[in-house]
Order: C-alpha cells, then structure tokens, then sequence
C-alpha cells in the first residue's frame, strides 16, 4: 500500500478565498439565500484564485474523457486531483461545498483553457444567446 503525501503549506487553500462563499452556504441552511448571490460569490473565489470563472471557457473544450473524469470524482478523488495540481479543498469544517465547481476550474488551468481567447470567445456565446431572444436589444457585461 502506497502513501500519497501533500506539502500543506505548498497547497493553495481556496478556503482562504472563499471565506464568504462558505458563509453563504452556512446562512443558507438556516434561511433562504439567493442562488445569484451563491454563484457572485463563486465566481468571485475563482476570480481571485485563477482570475478566470467557469464562465470564461466552454466545457465543450473539455474532452469526452476529460467530462467523464469530472463526472465521476468523489469528494476524495477531488482532494487527491486538487492537491496534485497544487490545491486544497478543506476548510475548518471539512471540504468545501463547491469543491467540484474548483476542480473544473483546476482541469480548464491544467489543459490550458483559461485564455483570452477562450474568455472572449465565451462571452460572445453569451451574448449571441441573449440577442437571439425576442426582445433584447442589448447585452451589457460588466466584471
């Protein structure tokens, strides 16, 4: 039996970027939270860790295998993918909630997705798809 050993203090803790995000999820359990509020924060961690969200790149650049991968993690198989690439997804109280939407964004950083190019391409998707509905005149993208 082989032993898989980390550098903790090698690790890049998203925790320690996601502190509100995780109060959110606490809140959320006790009252209603808004699921825009939960994704701002979200994509905020990310911003911060990576400097690119998962709405900066289109999962159709990810391989079959690549989808399959994400699909099947467990909380376990994602800590030990996020810690060979250079992250932690523990906090205080355990993983963190939305350790599978993090380990979307280590893979896209792994295969090079978190581009200009692919960000730009992203948000012109985006915005085709408002303008292709009745009724908008205009898109407005802000960060």
């Amino acid at each position: 039996m082989s032993t898989i050993a980390f550098d903790q203090f090698a690790l890049t803790r998203i925790a320690d970027f996601a502190r509100s995000l995780s109060r959110l999820h606490h809140a959320s359990r006790r009252q209603l939270v808004d699921d825009d509020a939960i994704d701002r924060e979200f994509n905020a961690v990310c911003m911060s860790v990576w400097g690119y969200t998962t709405e900066d790149f289109s999962d159709e650049l990810f391989s079959i295998e690549d989808h399959a991968f994400l699909d099947g993690l467990d909380e376990a198989q994602a800590r030990i993918f996020a810690a060979e690439q250079g992250y932690d997804l523990v906090d205080d109280q355990g993983m963190l909630t939305d350790w599978w939407g993090y380990c979307w964004m280590i893979l896209a950083e792994k295969r090079g997705l978190l581009t200009a190019e692919n960000r730009a391409a992203a948000r012109a998707a985006i915005e085709e798809k408002y303008l292709s509905a009745p009724n908008v005149i205009g898109v407005i993208v802000g960060r």
